[in-house]
């Protein structure tokens, strides 16, 4: 028997067949919806709390503190539920309201602030003060090794070591990092693409970091390529997948779709495989399907 926890991972990896028309080209989409809490996060989520429990950094009496945009949040309520932890997530104001109420479901506080770097900001101090444990997603080990201990492997195992390209959206980086350490070290030729938003554009999930606020656990050595979408691309891409392929998720998405679809449509051959990073209900609020 399984309990909750061991739902999280070995998600889908389904081919995309009408958006792009090379026949030479596989793009595959990894379906990080179908994990419990809705998105890639789980996987770092549960990571970073259990390694934290496991050297003995937390205990049941600890409070936790994590900046976050939505995703990681949710997953994060989702297992400190799981651990009986006491969690506070800051998140910007202008999220969807799916998502507060999901957190709160859960059981976490939920601080509303200006924007991410706030957001940021304010845990850390909190967290300096010494009554907080700050998760840190954006410089943690523990984000980026969940994706070399399952999602790499999965992507490996399920294109029989045929994949080509990897494709990832870029927030906090872990889910990139971790993939291209894994992948890289199967085949040195798998070209490592991320998307980040065009300048003037606003994708959640997304994000062009001031220099400042770049992830510590970034290394842009291991990224072969950067795709800049706009936000309008990433929004047709979105309606495609699901008007076209079912495919309903997130506007981060839809960027990572795009960028693969660009790649399908450069290469004469090969096998490209995008993360799916959330479900689209969670947005439903917002004008992104509208």
């Amino acid at each position: 028997m399984k309990n909750l926890i061991d739902t999280i991972g070995n998600t889908p990896l389904v081919e995309i067949k009408h958006l792009h028309n090379n026949p030479k080209v596989k793009v595959f989409a990894k379906l990080e919806g179908n994990n419990p809490a809705g998105s890639v996060k789980d996987r770092a989520a549960l990571n970073m709390i259990r390694s934290a429990l496991e050297r003995g950094e937390i205990n049941q009496q600890s409070k936790l503190i994590e900046a976050t945009s939505g995703n990681t949040g949710i997953a994060l309520a989702m297992i400190a539920s799981l651990y009986g932890l006491e969690l506070e997530l800051v998140m910007p104001a202008s999220s969807t309201r799916e998502r507060t109420l999901t957190m709160e479901a859960y059981g976490a506080k939920v601080t509303l602030l200006d924007n991410m770097e706030v957001c940021r900001d304010y845990a850390e101090e909190k967290a300096a003060s010494g009554e907080y444990y700050i998760l840190n997603q954006f410089a943690n080990p523990d984000n980026y090794n969940a994706h070399i201990k399952t999602t790499g492997p999965e992507i490996w195992k399920d294109t029989s070591g045929k994949i080509t390209h990897f494709v990832s959206a870029m927030g906090t980086t872990g889910t990139i990092m971790g993939c291209s350490i894994y992948l890289k070290e199967q085949n040195p030729n798998i070209q490592i693409v991320g998307c980040q938003p065009t300048e003037e554009s606003s994708i959640p999930g997304i994000r062009r970091w001031p220099e400042a606020y770049l992830p510590k656990i970034f290394d842009a050595s291991r990224v072969d390529r950067i795709i800049d979408v706009s936000q309008t691309e990433a929004t047709a891409r979105t309606r495609d997948l699901v008007r076209k392929e079912g495919i309903f998720a997130g506007m981060s998405t839809g960027g990572a779709c795009q960028a693969a679809i660009q790649v399908a449509n450069e290469i004469e051959e090969g096998v490209i495989v995008f993360i799916a990073c959330d479900r689209g209900d969670r947005y439903l609020s917002s004008d992104l399907f509208g």
